[in-house]
């Protein structure tokens, strides 16, 4: 068993020169309300879920992007009810919410 069921990182990296990148589409915001929700839910801490900031994840024309492992799911948001869906549907539920993935061709 895993230390824990899911690892979901959000991207927060702040790109100079105007690049495309998540920090421009609120993705702190998103990655605060996941970490209240996970742990007002009850799931937060060993054998539940881990929510952690990450640097670049690459997939900066899709941000804001997050990703879920071990189930390697990645996800695109807008508000906080995309990350209520991801936590009841995908967290809580193991349910990917298959309107939030982002498409495998999305890149840099």
């Amino acid at each position: 068993m895993s230390y824990y069921k899911h690892h979901i990182f959000f991207c927060l990296n702040q790109r100079s020169k105007g690049d495309a990148c998540c920090a421009d589409h609120a993705a702190q915001a998103g990655f605060d309300h996941c970490k209240q929700t996970v742990k007002a839910a009850g799931l937060a801490g060993v054998g539940g879920v881990r929510v952690n900031k990450a640097g670049c994840l690459d997939r900066c024309a899709g941000g804001p992007v997050a990703v879920v492992y071990p189930d390697e799911t990645w996800y695109t948001f807008v508000d906080n009810t995309d990350i209520d869906e991801i936590v009841e549907s995908h967290l809580k539920q193991g349910k990917p919410v298959e309107r939030l993935r982002l498409p495998p061709d999305v890149g840099r």
